[in-house]
């Protein structure tokens, strides 16, 4: 880490996967350090960002701390219009209107395939039976990642959570891999980004196999194979990728005020 600023895994994570966010961009965020890291870059570089929650409530800008879920009044503030998951989800993600979306992960494979169901110990198959570990479920990000032009996934890099291919698929990412999305239709463009605790994985062009794009400054390539289930190749113009700067910091903390998120 850099010597005159301290930050946690997390708030890198969040400040790298915000930096992938666009001016004027159409986004939808899940629940909490995706909506950190969206937030942060409506308030860092991002000041024309149309935000909206899986809720249906458009043009928020959240104060006093972040939202416990898409319920909560502080999502409310300063809102443009209340509408409802409907119009979220079922006009403006599902349509393609949705330029970006961030979603989290309990675990993801290797052609950004998402599983927040369930943790089995294997494959469930055809026939679905109950899980070793029930999780809360896609929610909206089924939607989010059939949709919207490209969405980002946030996800503690632990070996458990990267499988060569998750157990129950939640929310689709290149299902296979190749032209997959593509031969079932899919309005959206799948996963741009994995962003995770240690560093950045991108899709091959072709195969969409998730491959390393980037380690930040206190991980290295080293750790983060060791902390993949698959055999993880490293792109060629892999590299480390910048620290956060004094503002992208001051940025994210002002958006997260209860720093709720900043753990080590």
């Amino acid at each position: 880490m850099s010597e005159t600023l301290d930050y946690s895994r997390q708030e890198m994570m969040a400040i790298a996967t915000g930096r992938e966010v666009k001016d004027g961009e159409l986004a939808i965020f899940g629940v909490g350090l995706s909506m950190l890291a969206g937030y942060f870059a409506q308030a860092n570089h991002a000041p024309h960002l149309r935000t909206m929650t899986e809720g249906g409530v458009y043009g928020a800008t959240p104060v006093g701390g972040l939202p416990w879920g898409i319920e909560c009044n502080r999502i409310s503030t300063n809102a443009t219009s209340f509408t409802s998951a409907i119009d979220a989800l079922g006009f403006l993600v599902a349509s393609g209107r949705c330029d970006v979306g961030v979603i989290g992960a309990a675990q993801v494979d290797k052609f950004g395939n998402v599983n927040t169901t369930g943790i089995w110990d294997d494959e469930i198959g055809p026939h679905y039976r109950p899980p070793k570990i029930r999780l809360p479920g896609a929610g909206g990000a089924n939607d989010i990642a059939c949709g919207a032009k490209r969405f980002i996934i946030m996800v503690t890099h632990e070996p458990k959570r990267f499988a060569e291919k998750v157990t129950y698929l939640s929310s689709p990412g290149y299902l296979d891999g190749g032209n997959a999305r593509e031969r079932f239709g899919f309005v959206g463009g799948g996963p741009s980004a994995i962003i995770t605790t240690l560093g950045i994985l991108r899709p091959d062009p072709e195969t969409k196999e998730f491959q390393l794009d980037g380690w930040f400054a206190f991980s290295s390539v080293d750790e983060i194979k060791a902390h993949t289930g698959w055999d993880l190749k490293v792109s060629p113009a892999a590299r480390m990728i910048a620290e956060p700067t004094a503002t992208e910091l001051a940025n994210l903390r002002k958006v997260d005020e209860t720093g709720a998120l900043r753990k080590h």
